[in-house]
C-alpha cells in the first residue's frame, strides 16, 4: 500500500492519512515507536489534531514502510523529517523512536487542509494538517479560508463564496512579498507587523461608527450566522483573520512602501530640530485610510493610534532621521513586541469556555483592553484624583468664595469619573462581559447604559 505524503504536512498528518487507508484509528498504529515522552493533548481530551511527531532515523524507516513512500518522498514533503534525527535524543539508537510536539513550536504556525482539494489529489476526502503561513489560508479553488488547526472551534474552513475580496488579497499578497524583497525584507516581516497593526484596528473598531466593511463581511462568513443564537463573540473570535485579511494585506504593501515611509518622517518633523509628535490630519495616517477604503481613518487612528502601528512609525522616523535607539531598546520597525500580537483565536476561545465555565470575563484585563483605552481610564481617575485632593482642607474663607471652589472642584472630579465610568463599561463590554453583569455593578438599567456608552462613542459625553 502506498500513500503519497502532502507537500507541507505534518507527520502525525500523514500518519493518520495511512491509518486510515489501512481502516485503522491512528493510535493504532502509534505502538511501532518507542516514545520519548506523552503526547499532547487537547483541551477536551483527545490527541490535538495540530500535534506533531518527530523521528529518528530508524523510525523515519519505519514511517516510510508502514506509508509505502520512499524516504527521499517524506523527505521533501514533510517539513519537520529533517529535524527529527537532531531533535530525538537517542538518535543514534537502532530502535524506531518517536517524540510528540506541537506543530506550532517544531516548525510554525499549521492549518487544515483543504479536503476538496486532498480528495482531487488522493482520491479520499481525508483531514489533513499543513504548515501555512497567515497568508497561505485561502482555497481559491474551492473558495475556503482554511482554519488555524490548533483553534478548537470545531471547523476546519470558512467559506468564502460571498468574500471575492479576501480571494483578491491572496493573488495581491504575491506583489506584495516581492516588493518588500526588493527592499530588502523578509515577507514575513512586514506581514506581523501589519497583522498586529490591523488586528488592533479589529479591537478598537467597534466603537467605529461609520465602519460598515467588516461587519458586512462578518456576516457573510459567518454564512448570516454572526449575530446568531448570541454567538457574536465566538464568530468574531473565529473569523477575524479570514474578515480582516485584505486590510492587512494592503496595510502590509504600505507599510513596505519607501514613499510610505518618507510620510512618517515628514510627519514627525522632516528634519527639524524639534520633532513633533504624531497627530490628527497626518500625511501618512491620512494615505493609509484612503488605501484601506476608510477616507475617514486617518483622523480616527490620529485619535486611537493603534499601539502597534504608533511604534512601526516612531522606529521608522527616528532610523530616517539618525536618531536610532541602540542597545535593549533598539529600533527594529519590523519587531513586533509580544504585547502587540494579536491573541490567536484559539486563546480567545479558551478564555471564553473559562468565562462560561466561571460566569466571568477569562480574559485578562490587560489582554483584552487596549494599552491606550487603559491609558486613558487610568489618566481620567488620576485627574480625578489630583482633583479631589485639591479641595482638602479648602473650607475657609467666605460663604461664596468657598462654595464656588468646591461645587466647581467637586463638578469637574464627578465628570472626570463620570467619563472613566463609561470608558471603563465600554472596554469591559468590550471585553466580552455580558451587560447584565454591568448593570449589576453599576446599579444602572441595561437600557441605560446602552444609551450611554452609544452617546459617548458618539462624541456626545
Amino acid at each position: 500500500m502506498h500513500v503519497a505524503p502532502l507537500a507541507g504536512e505534518t507527520a502525525w498528518s500523514y500518519l493518520g492519512r495511512v491509518a486510515a487507508r489501512y481502516g485503522m484509528d491512528p493510535s493504532a498504529l502509534l505502538g511501532q515507536w518507542a516514545w520519548v515522552n506523552h503526547r499532547p493533548q487537547a483541551d477536551g481530551g483527545g490527541v490535538r489534531p495540530d500535534g506533531e511527531i518527530l523521528f529518528n532515523p530508524a523510525g523515519q524507516q519505519l514511517l516510510a514502510r508502514v506509508g509505502g513512500a520512499a524516504p527521499a518522498s517524506l523527505a521533501r514533503a514533510l517539513p519537520s523529517w529533517a529535524r527529527g534525527p537532531a531533535d530525538v535524543a537517542e538518535a543514534g539508537e537502532p530502535e524506531p523512536l518517536a517524540r510528540w510536539r506541537v506543530a506550532s513550536a517544531a516548525g510554525g504556525p499549521v492549518a487544515f487542509g483543504c479536503r476538496l482539494c486532498v480528495a482531487r489529489r488522493t482520491g479520499r476526502a481525508d483531514a489533513v494538517v499543513r504548515y501555512a503561513q497567515g497568508w497561505q489560508r485561502v482555497c481559491g479553488r474551492h473558495h475556503r479560508w482554511l482554519l488555524d488547526a490548533d483553534g478548537g472551534c470545531g471547523l476546519e474552513y470558512l467559506n468564502l463564496s460571498g468574500c471575492p475580496e479576501v480571494e483578491a488579497a491572496q493573488r495581491r499578497w504575491g506583489v506584495v512579498a516581492r516588493r518588500a524583497s526588493r527592499v530588502g525584507l523578509e515577507p514575513e516581516q512586514v506581514w506581523s507587523v501589519a497583522s498586529a497593526v490591523v488586528c488592533r484596528w479589529w479591537d478598537q473598531a467597534l466603537e467605529w461608527e461609520l465602519e460598515r466593511i467588516w461587519p458586512a463581511r462578518l456576516h457573510m462568513v459567518a454564512g448570516g450566522d454572526a449575530t446568531a443564537d448570541g454567538r457574536f463573540w465566538w464568530w468574531r473570535a473565529v473569523a477575524r483573520d479570514a474578515v480582516v485579511f485584505p486590510e492587512v494585506v494592503t496595510v502590509a504593501g504600505t507599510l513596505g512602501d519607501p514613499a510610505m515611509a518618507e510620510l512618517v518622517w515628514r510627519d514627525s518633523g522632516g528634519g527639524d530640530r524639534w520633532v513633533r509628535p504624531f497627530g490628527p490630519g497626518g500625511r501618512f495616517v491620512t494615505a493609509l485610510g484612503e488605501r484601506v477604503g476608510r477616507p475617514w481613518l486617518g483622523e480616527m487612528a490620529a485619535a486611537q493610534y493603534a499601539e502597534p502601528l504608533l511604534a512601526w512609525m516612531g522606529a521608522v522616523a527616528r532610523r530616517r532621521d539618525g536618531r536610532e535607539r541602540t542597545g535593549w531598546f533598539a529600533d527594529d520597525p519590523w519587531r513586533v513586541k509580544n504585547e502587540h500580537r494579536p491573541v490567536t483565536a484559539a486563546a480567545q476561545l479558551r478564555a471564553m469556555a473559562k468565562d462560561a465555565a466561571a460566569g466571568g470575563s477569562g480574559i485578562t484585563w490587560r489582554r483584552a483592553v487596549a494599552a491606550e483605552r487603559r491609558a486613558v481610564i487610568a489618566a481620567l481617575i488620576g485627574d480625578a484624583e489630583d482633583q479631589m485632593e485639591g479641595l482638602r482642607g479648602g473650607q475657609y474663607g467666605s460663604a461664596r468664595d468657598t462654595g464656588r471652589h468646591l461645587l466647581t472642584g467637586l463638578a469637574r472630579t464627578v465628570g472626570l469619573l463620570d467619563q472613566a465610568l463609561w470608558e471603563t463599561a465600554s472596554a469591559t463590554v468590550a471585553a466580552g462581559v455580558p451587560l447584565e453583569d454591568l448593570a449589576a455593578w453599576t446599579g444602572l438599567p441595561a437600557d441605560v447604559l446602552v444609551e450611554e456608552m452609544a452617546a459617548g462613542a458618539d462624541g456626545g459625553r
